[in-house]
């Protein structure tokens, strides 16, 4: 089996010849740096196929987000700290040699006046630069190639993250139930977005997954209630399922961090089937998980902390998902970027016993 058959049989509960083996999450810049120093070859240079990791979906670059862009400008830099605008025309503070994030100091969107203006210049779903580039040619080569792909990607496509992104962490929160009418505006224009420049690739290309960024999750539980979850996002989900199903799409796969357990069951009605990273820290077990949900797709769920502790817990964070790993549609993978308390040992070690696991040669 090619990448992509296997990663869509294994998902969907159908036979496969092994489970698939990646190592989709990357190092923060500063844990490469400390690999080198600790005696990385120079001639690994991939963290993923350098150690013979399958490949994860391969995602179109079409854009789904403002068009054009906001341009990225410096508002202010010392030695420490930079200040600057980023492509969603947000104002954020970032610290300098240090892995964080962003403090987030303004948003575009303040109320319903910002929102028109927003809308009109920067997300017009039939703008002709969201499909510029040589996304065509780079999916004939991943079809050749026999690689996944996927429609949708951090930070673009996003519905609770696009509210977000505008109107801002707090703001979003209390806009459910002072603007209500805003937030299903956005929410309702933004799937059409995606919908309208979708609808354009799959006429060229065969997708076999379309992703949702949220991360509308943490260790307390998701940010909203399930009720606001159906009222809100709900029907936008399932917009974007009837339009899975009329392309053959097999997969809608959700990116929340956090622990999303008490809306999982909205996003399984609204048609998501494929869900990650089930963050270990905020209470995520996925053993757990697979037996309430039984035909929901997971990956991650193995928790990063252990690869700095050394590899008797890395072998113990292994086979304690193993057994979600023999009943299926569970690929195995960290739960988020590796920090860089993990040395370039410990590394290869979690790689080469997370590759024995699955049974890759």
């Amino acid at each position: 089996m090619n990448d992509r058959e296997r990663f869509v049989a294994w998902m969907l509960g159908e036979p496969v010849d092994r489970p698939p083996y990646w190592l989709f999450w990357s190092p923060w810049g500063t844990t490469w740096e400390r690999w080198q120093r600790e005696g990385k070859p120079a001639t690994v240079v991939d963290h993923r196929g350098d150690f013979g990791s399958d490949q994860p979906p391969c995602v179109v670059p079409v854009n789904c987000g403002p068009c054009p862009r906001f341009e990225r400008t410096i508002l202010y830099e010392d030695d420490n700290e930079i200040i600057h605008i980023d492509s969603w025309g947000i104002k954020r503070r970032d610290l300098k040699g240090n892995v964080s994030m962003s403090q987030f100091l303004e948003f575009p969107v303040k109320g319903w006046d910002d929102w028109r203006r927003f809308k009109q210049e920067r997300l017009d779903p039939d703008h002709p630069d969201r499909l510029a580039g040589d996304w065509r040619q780079q999916c004939a080569e991943w079809t050749a190639k026999g690689y996944p792909i996927q429609l949708g990607y951090f930070p673009d496509v996003t519905l609770f993250g696009g509210v977000r992104w505008l109107l801002g962490d707090e703001e979003c929160l209390l806009a459910f139930y002072t603007m209500p009418d805003l937030v299903h505006d956005i929410m309702d224009h933004l799937t059409s977005l995606y919908l309208t420049v979708f609808e354009q690739v799959v006429r060229e290309v065969r997708v076999d997954v379309i992703h949702i960024w949220e991360d509308m999750s943490g260790i307390q539980g998701p940010l909203i209630s399930p009720r606001h979850w159906d009222e809100f996002m709900g029907p936008n989900y399932r917009r974007i399922k009837r339009f899975a199903d009329e392309h053959g799409i097999p997969l809608i796969s959700v990116d929340t961090d956090g622990n999303p357990d008490l809306i999982i069951p909205c996003m399984m009605r609204a048609g998501v089937n494929f869900l990650f990273p089930l963050e270990v820290a905020a209470g995520c077990d996925v053993n757990v998980l697979q037996a309430k949900y039984p035909t929901l797709a997971m990956m991650g769920g193995v928790d990063k902390r252990v690869l700095a502790v050394g590899p008797e817990a890395i072998d113990a964070e292994l086979e304690r998902v193993r057994p979600a790993v023999e009943r299926g549609r569970y690929i195995p993978d960290l739960d988020h970027c590796i920090p860089d308390d993990v040395s370039w040992p410990n590394y290869v070690y979690y790689a080469q016993a997370l590759k024995k696991l699955l049974g890759k040669d």
